[in-house]
């Protein structure tokens, strides 16, 4: 199904954003900007999530193995 294989995609952004939120904080000099990239990757993650949404359709419910 497309959805999911998105949907996984946008997962994998969404710990990249927090990756680099982590890095941030261990990371004073360069922390604004790791920040920034962290917020544009998240969104885009939301993007895709949307997309997905709105072309097609509703978000699959998560199941045992998504657990």
């Amino acid at each position: 199904m497309p959805s999911a294989a998105i949907l996984k995609e946008a997962q994998k952004l969404c710990t990249v954003s927090d990756e680099l939120n982590a890095l941030a904080e261990k990371h004073p000099v360069v922390s604004d900007a790791l920040l920034t990239i962290s917020g544009t990757v998240r969104h885009t993650a939301t993007l895709l999530e949307i997309l997905v949404v709105a072309k097609l359709g509703p978000l699959p419910e998560p199941g045992p193995a998504d657990a």
